[in-house]
């Protein structure tokens, strides 16, 4: 099979080098792709937003299936082009990727389907926004409905910071038109746990859980980022949350998709809090998370394609999904100022120190070949992945194995997984 991988970061890093392991696989090819995936694919110079021209390159390459990894091309329709031309693709279509596209539609679904998650309200505009908070508790959270990078979710403790939080998202625009509406909810308490999923339609099969840590600095402080480590699995998912979420949540919601009318396929991603009160969802996402993909397809043992294509051909029924009995931990390393301002175009070093070492992965995000060398090209440059027997064994060797790289301004968070002493 050839097959085309859609997307840059460290999520399509992890899918191609899962994809490689498949005996069904002759060819990969990833548009854009980066420095690392170029080790598993041939990079092809076509932006993940480039609809119709990665649809014309699939039927160029003859491609026997594409697997979408970023949630903006999914959200703007790349499957429904593909299938238009006949080509099998692996992802929603977007009706469906919806549930990731706004906030707005995903929790009105949850209301009206009884799946469990936050009180809310929707808000088209700033002035009814802010008069809504005069008489909200407090803290509160504010989401824009649209795509934000992971970051468009404000948690606020104070109406001033509420006040600042609307100003922002829909006055300033601080993430587009992703803030022409938000969705003001409860704060909720509790471990937020991350679960991923694939889907044919009407069948779900659920992966091994993680955990990431969004906030920039240790002890979740600082700015929201798009992940800066995560661990699996999460110690706090256990055998009764499981059962719980798998009768009121992951099935209810692919029935409610159906009934809507907006057959999913692909992978429905829940971020759930683990609240006093049971499980809620947080968030649904329409594709597999970044960072979580760095720790939980190194643990997963099926053939990663013949998954795909149960989801894509409705026989996901027929597939049980096998995870191995250990530990990953993935550490971020970005450029330090992210998701500011940071300097990028650092050589990299220290690759070499990952050649022959079972259990130690380093996946890229942004990356890039300058001159034959690998430089920095983004925020979160790399992910250093470890497996252990058990997390605080991942963790031990994720943290050894960060050393092993080396860059100018080389940031990490310190205390990725240290909920695990707490388990």
């Amino acid at each position: 099979m050839k097959i085309l991988v859609v997307g840059s970061g460290g999520r399509e890093h992890a899918i191609c080098w899962k994809i490689a392991q498949s005996k069904k696989v002759e060819k990969i090819y990833c548009a854009p792709g980066n420095a690392g995936i170029a080790e598993y694919a041939e990079c092809v110079n076509i932006g993940a937003m480039e609809l119709e021209k990665l649809a014309d390159f699939a039927e160029e390459k003859q491609i026997d299936l594409t697997v979408i990894g970023m949630d903006d091309p999914l959200v703007a329709g790349v499957v429904d082009v593909f299938e238009a031309r006949g080509l099998r693709v692996f992802g929603p279509r977007k009706n469906a990727a919806i549930l990731e596209g706004s906030k707005a539609f995903s929790k009105d679904l949850m209301k009206k389907y009884n799946i469990p998650t936050a009180g809310y309200e929707v808000f088209n505009s700033p002035e009814a926004a802010l008069a809504y908070l005069e008489t909200a508790k407090l803290p509160i959270v504010l989401k824009a409905d649209g795509l934000a990078l992971g970051k468009g979710v404000l948690i606020c403790n104070t109406l001033e910071e509420a006040k600042e939080g609307v100003k922002s998202l829909m006055t300033d625009k601080q993430f587009g038109s992703a803030g022409d509406r938000i969705v003001i909810e409860e704060f909720m308490t509790g471990r937020e746990v991350s679960v991923l999923s694939f889907v044919d339609g009407k069948t779900i099969r659920i992966m091994t859980s993680a955990q990431d840590h969004k906030r920039a600095k240790d002890g979740d402080q600082g700015l929201n980022t798009g992940g800066m480590g995560t661990f699996s699995p999460s110690p706090f998912y256990t055998a009764e949350v499981d059962e719980f979420c798998k009768k009121y949540i992951y099935q209810a919601t692919v029935d409610a998709m159906a009934a809507e009318g907006r057959e999913f396929k692909g992978i429905i991603f829940f971020g759930l809090m683990l609240t006093p009160n049971g499980p809620r969802v947080l968030e649904y996402n329409a594709r597999f998370g970044d960072p979580e993909t760095q720790v939980v397809l190194p643990r997963m043992k099926n053939d990663i394609v013949e998954v795909f294509e149960a989801c894509v051909d409705g026989t996901l029924d027929q597939i049980e999904l096998d995870f191995a009995d250990n530990a990953a931990v993935c550490v971020v390393l970005a450029s330090d100022g992210y998701p500011e301002k940071y300097d990028k175009g650092f050589e990299i070093t220290g690759f070499e120190n990952f050649k022959d070492k079972d259990g130690y992965y380093v996946f890229h995000a942004g990356t890039k070949f300058n001159d034959g060398k690998i430089v920095t090209n983004g925020g979160r440059v790399l992910g250093v992945t470890a497996l252990g027997t058990d997390l605080k064994d991942a963790r031990a060797n994720a943290y050894k194995a960060t050393d092993w790289i080396d860059f100018a301004n080389k940031y990490k968070r310190n205390d990725i997984g240290k909920a695990i002493d707490e388990a």
